[in-house]
């Protein structure tokens, strides 16, 4: 992992300080919130899986800073910090976790299923690279409506080994659609690595087959992320097409909750944080340049613990789903029914 370090690192950047102020510290609430969100799956207070985000929040930063509110947003089974980036209140996603009434789907879609249409957030998907091809149908219905708006479409690294990834890849070239793709390469699919499991580790690559650009971005830089995301927001919102972003980023937890992640050497884990943290990095320009104190990150810190802690409040003091709910919200198979 550690040759990855050779990517682009931006040093300049298009943000005033409370631009960068407001980034840093919905990067920081992402941390913080998942964090508790593990604390709590210790200690059973979750159930079902949690895949979580803890060290990739550039990319989701830096590629929702690039779009508007009228996009599309859709992505996998590790979707807190995207339904977070989205505008959802962090209660009613903490009260999806803990399978409470007060969740955004209910309580009954857990952390693999949240989804919130009235904030363009479509999924949260459990199956492995099923988004790819409601992304790029989600992309087909704005071209047919003649919408502005795209679709960002996040995957991960081992999903880039699923058929549907291809064939969504092709309708989406076909009749150049607005979706961009985002390949979250954390460098493990599970427990194996990319060069393991693919025969071509260049995920930004595989669009090349059916005419589709794309590039590689350094995913711990929310600068480089930011700066590659409006050129290819621009590309695709203008109609020429799909684009590939893929964003080299690095998970420092397991795959999921039950994931102890004996696969990778932890000072592989501990060279990352150490060097190359997301958020350490925002913070240090802050410092640099737009003379933040020690005080002030503190301060902003502690505002954000408390807004997770009275997430888990709202969470826990909420009423788990009425036994009604068993049946509603299901679509009809067919039949008398």
């Amino acid at each position: 992992m550690g040759k990855k370090t050779g990517l682009k690192v931006i040093t300049s950047h298009p943000f005033d300080k409370k631009q960068l102020l407001s980034h840093y510290e919905h990067m920081l609430l992402l941390r913080r919130f998942e964090e508790k969100a593990g604390q709590m799956y210790s200690t059973g207070l979750m159930g079902g899986f949690c895949h979580l985000y803890i060290g990739q929040e550039a990319v989701v930063t830096g590629i929702s800073a690039a779009c508007t509110a009228d996009d599309y947003v859709i992505t996998s089974y590790r979707c807190h910090a995207h339904a977070l980036t989205c505008g959802i209140d962090p209660k009613h996603i903490m009260a999806e976790l803990t399978g409470r009434s007060g969740g955004i789907s209910k309580g009954k879609g857990g952390s693999m299923h949240m989804f919130d249409p009235s904030r363009n957030f479509f999924g949260g998907h459990g199956i492995i690279a099923a988004q790819l091809p409601l992304g790029t149908g989600l992309a087909f219905a704005i071209k047919y409506r003649n919408e502005k708006r795209i679709c960002v479409t996040y995957t991960g690294d081992g999903a880039m080994n699923g058929g549907q990834t291809y064939e969504a890849y092709n309708m989406a070239k076909l009749w150049n659609l607005p979706v961009l793709y985002i390949v979250e390469n954390n460098k493990y699919g599970m427990g194996t690595s990319i060069e393991r499991a693919s025969g071509q580790p260049e995920m930004w690559k595989r669009g090349d087959s059916f005419g589709i650009k794309g590039e590689v971005v350094n995913g711990m830089d929310l600068f480089a992320v930011h700066e590659a995301a409006t050129r290819a927001v621009e590309y695709v919102r203008s109609g020429k097409g799909p684009f590939i972003l893929e964003m080299e980023t690095y998970r420092y937890r397991g795959h999921s909750m039950s994931d102890p992640a004996k696969y990778r050497d932890k000072g592989e884990v501990d060279m990352m944080r150490d060097n190359h943290d997301p958020i350490v990095r925002v913070q240090s320009v802050l410092q640099d340049e737009f003379a933040v104190n020690t005080e002030q990150l503190k301060e902003i810190d502690k505002k954000i613990k408390q807004r997770v802690a009275e997430a888990i409040t709202f969470a826990e003091n909420s009423p788990e789903p009425d036994e009604s709910e068993l049946t509603t919200d299901i679509m009809p198979t067919g039949g008398n029914n």
